[in-house]
């Protein structure tokens, strides 16, 4: 794991006192500092975004349900991977989650080695969706330094064309259709073709799946 354990919280969600204490003592013996909340309310006042980590959420909870909480979640675009808990949840319920993109739903009494494996696979997967972010706004920005007339000829490279090819589409030079990929390569900061295509394959799929 990149990030340094005292910087990565494990989000414990649930109505029982008994059920948080034992957990935060479970996952507290690894290393891993734990914030637990009565509430659904009590966590959204209480997350930071600044901080990896994961969220083990009851499904069934006065007020706010974890269902609802994580509707809530997505409605704010946060993002943090969820484990539901459950000691009467139905197969609706866990559909229901899995839906919305929950990591797991285990329910109680679950194995504490099981638990204690998914919440480390939780926690690696939202830090690297975390580096995989700020991957994408590294490239973002580059791209925002393009010119327009650069930005056509970077989506004809992508394309396949080749410099004959883009100076006929775009009634240019060939002179000029190598400088405007010598700077394309270098705003972009790309030592290759390959690197380059590589680069907006990642930016054009991380688009595609935020949309979806």
């Amino acid at each position: 794991m990149s990030n340094n354990e005292a910087d990565v919280f494990v989000y414990l969600v649930d109505d029982e006192f008994a059920v948080r204490d034992s957990l935060s003592l479970l996952i507290e013996s690894t290393g891993l500092a734990v914030r637990s909340f009565a509430s659904a309310e009590g966590f959204l006042n209480n997350y930071d975004p600044e901080y990896p980590g994961c969220l083990l959420l009851d499904v069934r909870m006065p007020s706010m349900s974890g269902l609802e909480l994580q509707d809530e979640l997505l409605r704010r675009e946060i993002s943090i991977p969820i484990i539901f808990i459950s000691g009467h949840a139905g197969i609706p319920d866990s559909a229901k989650a899995f839906r919305a993109g929950a990591v797991d739903f285990l329910e109680k009494p679950f194995d504490n080695e099981l638990l204690l494996e998914r919440i480390m696979e939780a926690i690696k997967k939202d830090i690297a969706n975390r580096e995989q972010l700020i991957e994408y706004h590294n490239i973002q920005n580059r791209l925002d330094q393009l010119t327009v007339r650069e930005k056509e000829v970077l989506s004809l490279i992508i394309n396949g064309h080749s410099n004959k090819e883009m100076a006929n589409i775009l009634a240019i030079s060939n002179r000029t259709v190598e400088v405007h990929r010598a700077r394309i390569m270098e705003k972009m900061q790309a030592e290759s073709l390959v690197e380059l295509i590589m680069m907006v394959s990642k930016c054009k799929l991380l688009d595609d799946t935020a949309a979806r």
